[in-house]
């Protein structure tokens, strides 16, 4: 999508709505047809959005509003021909208030060209300071059964908790790929110790997801590739494939249901015994305000081991809830929670570990961040880290704060 198109789109959605006439009993159409089109319009489905339209004018003639959008989306297109019989045809046949003659002139004025893909990318750079960067053991101390009873065992310095600060970069690129907002994106991460370079990691994801509409359902489905570094070799490789679907319930004014599931394939390159297949499943509720934003999700996974692991497959839980609001102007404060639980199904390391394991990690955080125009922006957030286990050599806290700088582009 152009910047002209972007703006005539935005055009829709504010004199658009103002502009269509009430739909009249008997019409065909049915009365939230027309919402359907300017989510489409909204998503970028400019395809999706040109066929309920053109619906909508056929049984609904007199729906300026739907003459306008069509008219726009196919000057968006490169129609111009199609476009022009339409901004004819609602010159002509309707009275249109002067905002929307202003919008015509200025089309006609810039001309319809052919589609071009719109491009957003962001710059994030981040300092910060990390209580534990390799998330040492809680305790000094390994308790096992010698056979002879228990015995704790001294674990050496590189188990142990390690302080150390950082530096981070994050860039993010996401282009069109049609006009039906298929989107391809670029996602790339590095973080970078002080000291404890071992613990240096970073990441890269290539991807594409597009979205549809059946009816009033809405989907997205979602095909990623994942590389992880860990102490600047290659760590770990993740395919995943996801499909959100949103249903239409009845929900109040501003709340959205959606239901997630996902199918990972996780190869570790450094360690024998890891590779997996993880699936979730998850259902999140948000509900947005003027000044804010609720959401929280609920979460079904499974991990199953491709090898003998240790502690073969596992099960669990992922509960989560972030809360957004405006604080004053351009300050803007964050508060989340999330809870994740998981269960082993057999022993860890028979003879040595005989529990089987059983993980609850606690993760608190708070932001605040600064818009400071332009697409930049401060953020400072503080997060804390309870990882709970009945294996102590597994338990670890940990405590972070960090500042960031953020450019968004568009």
């Amino acid at each position: 999508m152009t910047r002209r198109a972007a703006l005539a789109a935005a055009a829709v959605l504010a004199l658009g709505l103002s502009w269509a006439p009430p739909t009249r009993a008997g019409d065909d159409a049915p009365p939230d047809l027309y919402q359907d089109a300017l989510q489409s319009i909204a998503e970028g489905r400019k395809n999706d959005a040109s066929a309920t339209l053109n619906s909508i004018i056929v049984n609904e003639p007199q729906h300026a509003g739907a003459w306008l959008d069509l008219a726009l989306i196919q000057c968006s297109l490169g129609n111009e021909a199609e476009a022009e019989r339409m901004f004819d045809v609602i010159l002509q046949r309707f009275a249109p208030p002067p905002g929307i003659i202003e919008l015509i002139a200025s089309t006609r004025a810039t001309g319809c060209s052919q589609w071009h893909p719109h491009s957003d990318y962001s710059i994030t750079m981040a300092r910060g300071i990390d209580q534990n960067v390799n998330q040492g053991a809680a305790t000094p101390n390994l308790l096992i059964d010698s056979g002879s009873g228990p015995e704790l065992l001294p674990l050496q310095s590189d188990f142990l908790p390690k302080h150390d600060q950082y530096s981070a970069l994050w860039l993010d690129y996401a282009r069109d790929l049609t006009a039906n907002g298929t989107t391809g994106f670029v996602q790339f991460q590095d973080r970078r110790n002080d000291r404890q370079h071992q613990y240096d990691s970073g990441s890269l994801f290539v991807g594409a997801e597009t979205p549809w509409r059946a009816g009033h359902w809405t989907a997205t489905a979602t095909g990623t590739l994942g590389l992880f570094s860990l102490g600047g070799q290659y760590y770990q490789r993740q395919s995943q494939v996801q499909l959100k679907v949103g249903p239409p319930l009845p929900l109040p004014e501003r709340t959205q249901f959606t239901l997630t599931a996902a199918l990972s394939h996780n190869k570790y390159m450094t360690l024998s015994n890891f590779d997996a297949i993880a699936s979730e499943l998850r259902g999140q509720l948000v509900h947005r305000a003027d000044n804010g934003s609720l959401s929280a999700s609920m979460a079904w996974l499974t991990d199953r081991a491709l090898s003998d692991r240790p502690g073969g497959n596992r099960h669990g839980w992922l509960a989560s809830v972030t809360a957004r609001r405006t604080i004053s102007g351009p300050v803007s404060g964050e508060l989340g929670y999330s809870q994740q639980d998981w269960r082993s199904s057999s022993a860890y390391s028979p003879g040595l570990i005989d529990a089987t394991r059983a993980e609850a990690t606690q993760i608190g955080r708070a932001s605040m961040t600064w818009s400071l125009g332009g697409g930049h922006s401060l953020q400072l957030e503080a997060r804390r880290v309870r990882n709970a286990e009945n294996i102590s050599i597994f338990q670890y806290n940990d405590r972070q704060l960090q500042l960031s700088w953020q450019w968004l582009a568009q």
